[in-house]
């Protein structure tokens, strides 16, 4: 066996014993019928995370250019790791006994996150695209709140290896659209593993999937009593965030003893309720899928309404309509380059929406939404970031960045753990052959919590599928 052959067999051992050594629990149902007290968002994961850092050197990256995610830029700079950390970011830097690597002629950034992937649930090639050949959504009711989309991820998908390649450290899987409200979503590091739990982010929040406008009503549009318009689909959010707020308030009125019970609202556990609930009391972030501003509009009045927050519209193709408003929401607009026109919704969308959020001071970001766009996403930074700079809008690389690194870490609450190059912030870092912002520049390593996940120049750290075992592969550009 070859190297890279050993490497890959002795990282899925060390995730497939960490898996069998957890509990797992496996039965996932419906509300009816289930007596058990309910688990509150914050209790126990009952699928934990196995994740374990890969070996791992300290090491000292000196001479590169530096885009820290935090707006710096450090020229001819130094990047000191220290146990999976990042320990300190300037020139100079004492090694103090680290692997020395040269960076000079080269560019460092934050590894790159992908806040919107629906990897290992719409695989490309492997599966159809159809409703019959992917897991990316539940549809058999246009609320499918009690759904978690890690019960369908596939670690095995090849788009996971190819984003790698590209930079991308962290990925949010999605559910799909088709639901108005479409379910839990999971965090991944990208790295190569048997199963969910072992690329699953430790700690990382869960976001609830909910999609307004053309997709959810045009799908559901005469099935039965399910909404077929905009009235209808806000409809179904109001009656179901009010059933929430009642749920939560038995729970906390048993617990304190006003209604003579413990942990929770007796009767059938309600996990549709669980995930709103969950919402309520921020512990799980709203991921908006949202083209039109005035849907976005009407979206943040029914988050006001229910006091909760949105973390992000996706899509978002008019978000340059409304730049003010999701500035003082707090909410992101996770954006496109240039897709346009494949739908009635998208076609009053420009190719400077990222940038004109950027220009009025809100939160931009890129995401993928499709396995092929999830390979390029600073390319697609870089052409949002054109299209605005023939539009006046002219912004720095380092401001760029933040499009692909620590916005879309912002928006999944992990900003104090990933996106940034600075203290105390887990070592995911990517060593580019030169600007990132140029297609003649690729990933040359990818490290992930400080260990080098990807080499360009070494096949032992070129992760493949289990698909691709035995293929012929490509020599690297």
């Amino acid at each position: 066996m070859n190297t890279r052959g050993q490497l890959r067999h002795v990282i899925l051992a060390v995730a497939a014993a960490a898996l069998f050594a957890s509990p797992v629990v496996a039965a996932k149902k419906k509300e009816e019928g289930r007596q058990s007290s309910p688990v509150s968002p914050s209790a126990p994961d009952p699928w934990p995370s196995t994740y374990r850092p890969l070996p791992r050197a300290d090491m000292l990256i000196t001479g590169a250019t530096i885009l820290d995610g935090a707006g710096g830029r450090h020229d001819a700079a130094d990047v000191l790791v220290r146990d999976g950390r990042v320990v300190a970011v300037g020139r100079n830097l004492d090694a103090g006994g680290a692997a020395v690597v040269d960076g000079r002629g080269k560019w460092v950034t934050p590894g790159i996150i992908d806040v919107h992937s629906h990897n290992g649930t719409f695989v490309v090639p492997l599966t159809s695209v159809d409703e019959h050949g992917s897991d990316v959504t539940e549809i058999s009711d246009p609320n499918a709140a009690e759904t978690w989309i890690e019960h369908a991820v596939n670690a095995q998908d090849v788009a996971f290896d190819r984003a790698l390649a590209a930079g991308v450290t962290t990925l949010q899987i999605l559910p799909g659209s088709t639901t108005i409200i479409g379910g839990r979503s999971v965090v991944l590091k990208n790295v190569p593993a048997i199963t969910m739990q072992g690329m699953k982010f430790p700690g990382a929040p869960q976001g609830l999937k909910i999609a307004c406008g053309e997709n959810p009503k045009l799908y559901y549009g005469g099935r039965g009593s399910a909404p077929n318009s905009r009235q209808g689909e806000l409809a179904m959010f109001r009656a179901a965030f009010s059933a929430a707020q009642d749920y939560l308030e038995r729970s906390r009125g048993e617990k304190s003893g006003r209604g003579g019970g413990h942990g929770g609202p007796r009767g059938p556990r309600n996990l549709e309720l669980e995930t709103l609930s969950g919402v309520l009391t921020g512990d799980i972030r709203v991921q908006a899928h949202c083209y039109r501003a005035d849907d976005m509009a009407v979206m943040l009045g029914l988050a006001r309404e229910y006091n909760f927050h949105i973390a992000a519209f996706h899509h978002a193709t008019e978000a340059y309509k409304i730049p003010g408003m999701l500035r003082e929401a707090g909410t992101c607009a996770a954006v496109w380059s240039d897709w346009w026109g494949f739908k009635v919704e998208a076609q009053d969308a420009i190719r400077e929406n990222a940038a004109f959020v950027e220009a009025a001071g809100g939160c931009a970001m890129m995401h993928s939404d499709s396995p092929q766009v999830g390979q390029r996403l600073t390319i697609e930074a870089a052409k949002a970031a054109g299209a605005g700079r023939r539009a006046g809008v002219s912004l720095l690389p380092e401001t760029i960045i933040r499009w692909v690194t620590s916005n879309p870490a912002k928006a999944m609450g992990l900003d104090d753990r990933i996106g940034t190059l600075a203290p105390g912030y887990n070592a995911d870092l990517v060593l580019w052959s030169g600007d990132p912002f140029s297609i003649y520049s690729h990933a040359d390593r990818v490290y992930i919590d400080g260990a080098l996940v990807y080499d360009r120049a070494n096949p032992a750290y070129r992760p493949r599928s289990d698909f691709e075992i035995g293929r012929t592969e490509a020599a690297p550009r």
